[in-house]
This record gives structure tokens, C-alpha cells and sequence, in this order.
């Protein structure tokens, strides 16, 4: 998101580098759907435009009929950004279409609804558009941006400005960071009209709408704070043409932390969105991030996964998953992680690495043995493990029938890790079968 890009020491200003594609996509936060979140927004009293969501081209044209406005706004409900640059596969260029008609909104609505939607940030594998939001058109005097976020380098929420809206403001931050205005706020104290207002100010509202403008601020951070937002992001926060401030757009990420206080919001979440293995990871109660490498690795504890990931790196290996199966995994939970493991075609070997203290090494040996009878895993698996019970799982995976590496050091664990998967790779591009055998 934006507002991410804008804050932050050294942030964008100071020579910040972007994380890979792969990693940006990945943030453990859950994000709605604009119309969600005008709806959250409503609810507030803040005003936004008249709207509502359809699943079909007939249900766009009888939504359109009832709003009754001629001028209407066709919206593609994608979770990315660039929506209105964006290409649907059919040919149809925009996700964000301007119609002027019900007929025109049925139209253009069957042109988006059930097709992957590609943006600058989907890639290439794009994004299904199964809903669309069809909103009255307001007419802006001026646009602005505006969003809050959470931010460390301030230890708590900042108001984030801007008079130029309705544009990246990636961009905008690029080549004019003074263009941007920052507030940070006293999360105990709770936001002041003052600070509201100087924000207001300073993003250039007209005197007469200042206070209107602030009061809509204020309105947006007690939404921040009730729902354990990470990030809002109006953009763009507009002076209507008849005289009004209206939130025209809205972004609101949620930490995930927070699910278990905020059931509301997250039972709005959009798994078809998503990577189906991320749906996956959170039913069997795993933390799982999906990477581009070819060793899955099955970890518990995330520093340790950390760890493995930079030990299989150092040794010339690329990681395929983050995976941290916690402190008191499942002979389950194992098998799923497996399952997920596995679910990725480009893995060619796996790595376990499993430091047994609440958990006991005996109880993951089962999981993988059972994982492993059970997916008939023809990839070759390396096993390290220490601590509790470590004796009695070495004796499991001795007596196990199942190809399965144990070692020790971690160190021997990724060199030969690493080695396997090399050997899987070269036999794929030659079209070999091969299977491993143990020494006696």
C-alpha cells in the first residue's frame, strides 16, 4: 500500500529499496474490498458516494435502475492497486469505467465480471473480478490524498496528506516529498481537532471546508483505531462540487493479530483473492508465506525458519516457503504442512528443521512419516532434528521403511539439502526418473 511507501525512516526519501515482488504481496494484514469499506466508512458518518455492489451483469443493470443517477461509476472489486490502468483478459482496458447508463453499466459489467483483472501489482497472474461496485459519479472541485497509518519510526499512527490526489502518490512522494504532509499522533492521547485541522490546512483545503475536512479526519482515525486498522487510505479525499467533502475511494488493511477481536470484519474476507495456500495454511492454523525457490522448508518457531531460510541461501539453495508449524504442532498439522509444502510444483527437495522444547521430536517424526506414506512424496526430505525426545524420533525415522535423511548438524542438513535438489532439477530437465536409496 501507499502509505507504506510514504513513511518510514530512511522510507522513500532516503534511498529505500523495494522488497522483491514476490515479498511485497505478502504482508500478514487482511485487506477488504473497496465496497466493504465504504460500507465501514458510512457507517461512521462519513460521507462517501451513493453505491452498491453487484455479482452479475443483470443485478449491475437493476442496481444502476434503482441508484437512478444517468452519470455512474463501473468499479472492478479486485484486491490490487492500478485498478484503473489495468487490463482484463477479454481485452477490456480499465477497471474503473464511467458509464451513463444502466444498459452501459449491464455491458461493461459482464466485460469484468468472471475475468482475472492484470495490474501493474497482480502480475501476471492477475486477479478475479467477481463483484462489481457501482457508485453515483461526483464531481471533484479538487482531489486530495489522505491516509493513516501505523509506523514505527513514530511508535504509533500518523496522519498522512497531500493536495495532489487521485494520482500514485507513489509518484508523488518520488518527485516532490514536500508535497506530503505528516501528523503523527499520541495513540494514548487519542487524535486533537487541532491536529485534524492542521492537516487540513496544510493539504490546502478552502478555509470554509477546513474544520469539515478535519471532522472527516477525525471520523477516520476512530475507525482506524475501533477496528485495529493498519492502514486507511483515502485517495481521493475530494472538495465536491457542491461544496462538500466526500471520501471518493477507500484502502483499509487490518492486523491480523487483531482477528480474534474483530470477527466482524474479518468474516468479510475474500479467500478468491488470495493464494488458495494461504487459505490452506490459516485452516490448519500454520504461518506460511509462498516463495519463489525450490526447498520447502518446514520449520517451527519464526526465527528459526528465518534462520533455515538463510542457511539454505548461503549454500547456494533458494527457499520455496516460509513455514513456521509453532510451538505445539499436531502430528496433523504436520501432515498439512506437507500437503502445503508439496502443493508448490517447483519444489524439488525439503528441509526439516525442527528444535524440539515444548515440542516433542517423537510426535514431528510421526507427522513426517505419516506425511510421507500417506502423499507417497517421491522428493527427497533431509530431517534435523534437536532437543526433546530427539533419541526416541531418530529411532521412528530409523525403523520407518520411508526415504527419509536424518542429520544432525544444520549446516550438513542444507549442504546436502541443497545438493538433492540440484540432482531433482538436473533429472527433470533431462526427463529422468530417478529414486533415492539410502546406505545400509
Amino acid at each position: 500500500p501507499a502509505a507504506s511507501v510514504l513513511c518510514g525512516s530512511p522510507g522513500l526519501f532516503g534511498g529505500h529499496v523495494q522488497p522483491p515482488p514476490h515479498l511485497v504481496q505478502q504482508q500478514r494484514s487482511l485487506s477488504l474490498h473497496e465496497y466493504m469499506s465504504i460500507g465501514l466508512l458510512k457507517e461512521a458518518g462519513i460521507s462517501v458516494p451513493a453505491g452498491m455492489v453487484a455479482s452479475s451483469s443483470e443485478e449491475a443493470y437493476a442496481v444502476a435502475k434503482q441508484i437512478g443517477s444517468k452519470d455512474l461509476v463501473v468499479k472492478a472489486q479486485v484486491l490490487a492497486g492500478g485498478r484503473g490502468k489495468g487490463t482484463f483478459e477479454g481485452g477490456l482496458k480499465g477497471g474503473v469505467r464511467i458509464v451513463y447508463s444502466p444498459e452501459e453499466a449491464r455491458d461493461i459489467s459482464s466485460q469484468m465480471i468472471g475475468r482475472k483483472l492484470y495490474t501493474k501489482q497482480t502480475g501476471e497472474a492477475g486477479r478475479i473480478c467477481n463483484q462489481v461496485f457501482i457508485c453515483e459519479r461526483r464531481y471533484p472541485r479538487r482531489e486530495y490524498y489522505f491516509a493513516i497509518t501505523m509506523e514505527r519510526s513514530y511508535q504509533g499512527p500518523v496522519l498522512i496528506g497531500s493536495s495532489q490526489g487521485g494520482v500514485n502518490i507513489e509518484d508523488v512522494a518520488a518527485e516532490n516529498p514536500d508535497a506530503i504532509v505528516k501528523e503523527p499522533i499520541d495513540i494514548v492521547e487519542g487524535i486533537k481537532m487541532e491536529q485534524a485541522v492542521k492537516v487540513a490546512q496544510k493539504m490546502g483545503f478552502p478555509p470554509a471546508l477546513v474544520n469539515e475536512a478535519a471532522e472527516n479526519m477525525i471520523k477516520l482515525y476512530n475507525l482506524f483505531i475501533k477496528y485495529d486498522a493498519s492502514m486507511v487510505e483515502i485517495n481521493p479525499m475530494v472538495e465536491d462540487s457542491s461544496g462538500i467533502v466526500m471520501c471518493m475511494d477507500a484502502k483499509i488493511n487490518f492486523d491480523s493479530n487483531a482477528a480474534y477481536r474483530q470477527e466482524k470484519v474479518f468474516e468479510m474476507r475474500d479467500w478468491t483473492q488470495e493464494d488458495p495456500r494461504d487459505q490452506q495454511a490459516a485452516k490448519a492454523d500454520l504461518n506460511y508465506i509462498g516463495l519463489d525457490g525450490t526447498i520447502g522448508c518446514l520449520v517451527n518457531g519464526a526465527g528459526l525458519a528465518m534462520a533455515t531460510m538463510d542457511i539454505i541461501k548461503l549454500h547456494g539453495g533458494t527457499p520455496a516457503n516460509f513455514l513456521d508449524v509453532g510451538g505445539g504442532a499436531t502430528a496433523h498439522q504436520v501432515t498439512e504442512a506437507f500437503k502445503l509444502i508439496t502443493s508448490d510444483r517447483k519444489v524439488q527437495a525439503i528441509l526439516v528443521n525442527i528444535f524440539g522444547g515444548i515440542m516433542r521430536c517423537d510426535i514431528i517424526a510421526q507427522g513426517i512419516i505419516m506425511a510421507v506414506r500417506d502423499l507417497d512424496l517421491k522428493i527427497p526430505i533431509v530431517v534435523r532434528l534437536q532437543g526433546t525426545r530427539v533419541d526416541d524420533a531418530k529411532a521412528l525415522i530409523a525403523a520407518s521403511p520411508l526415504k527419509i535423511l536424518a542429520c544432525d548438524d544444520l549446516d550438513e542438513a542444507a549442504k546436502m539439502v541443497v545438493k538433492l535438489s540440484e540432482i531433482v532439477s538436473l533429472a527433470k530437465e533431462a526427463q529422468v526418473d530417478i529414486t533415492f536409496q539410502l546406505p545400509i
